[in-house]
């Protein structure tokens, strides 16, 4: 679609060529005679900002130190009809993903993810939540305010310590999980990080669906006042978990007995 300033412009043309009247070029290019008219009566201060507008096209430099609003210069950047050369976006060429494992033994495999919910102050908090893909059975579930890179070691180092050592942890590109304090202690305890591809949780499917229990199961039906009784209820469930609940996933089976069945 023509733009009307652009058909002013074709309309006083064919008027000047002396091929129509101004009525006539109006009705041709469907526009008023108010229209064909029209002169933009620009402000002292308009101008300038006009002025700064068309060096910035040209110069590509940025326009600082005045208190002009967004509205009125985006208003005046129209009247002038610029256009500023957009970058498009970059695409980024990604790998075809693997599809998702299974583990034949424990430790195989693991997944980790961060759960976010509030207190009944409303202060936000995260749960840590590492699970071994084999079973699935949940393994810890980590309470806090704020669980950085340096949490995520030292909460994995203690599972290692009477768990062992997995092959692999497969976890999404959280802040914590991409740190390069995580690579470089994976690196060193010889210890795969497998990422999931952005915006595509179901390539970590074991943590989530262990999320989903976590939250249909008691997440959402408890209201906690502090860190410490969402970290005890969260102990406590998790043995509930992996020892009492049948995991329909299983064949109604728990997670402790299906290591024992293997065994």
């Amino acid at each position: 679609m023509v733009r009307p300033s652009r058909r002013r412009e074709m309309a006083k043309k064919a008027v000047a060529a002396g091929r129509c009247s101004i009525r006539l070029a109006c009705q041709a290019f469907s526009i008023s005679e108010t229209c064909y008219r029209y002169r933009a009566k620009l402000k002292h201060e308009e101008a300038v900002i006009a002025d700064w507008l068309v060096r910035l096209t040209h110069n590509q430099r940025n326009v600082k130190g005045f208190r002009w609003t967004h509205k009125r210069v985006y208003r005046i950047y129209r009247a002038l009809e610029l256009n500023l050369r957009i970058k498009p976006k970059k695409r980024l060429i990604r790998e075809k993903p693997e599809p998702l494992a299974v583990p034949e033994a424990v430790n195989q495999s693991w997944s980790m993810d961060v759960m976010h919910d509030q207190l009944s102050d409303g202060r936000t908090y995260q749960l840590f939540n590492v699970i071994d893909d084999y079973n699935p059975e949940g393994l810890i579930i980590e309470a806090d305010f704020s669980l950085p890179a340096e949490r995520v070691i030292r909460s994995l180092e203690q599972l290692i310590e009477w768990r062992g050592k997995p092959q692999a942890i497969r976890c999404d590109n959280g802040p914590e999980y991409v740190s390069h304090k995580l690579i470089a202690w994976a690196k060193r305890s010889g210890i795969a990080l497998r990422y999931i591809q952005p915006g595509k949780p179901q390539q970590n499917a074991y943590v989530e669906r262990y999320n989903r229990t976590i939250r249909y199961d008691w997440l959402s039906h408890y209201l906690f006042d502090s860190i410490v009784e969402v970290q005890d209820f969260a102990t406590r469930r998790l043995w509930t978990y992996n020892n009492e609940r049948p995991n329909m996933a299983l064949g109604g089976i728990t997670p402790k007995q299906k290591v024992a069945m293997a065994a």
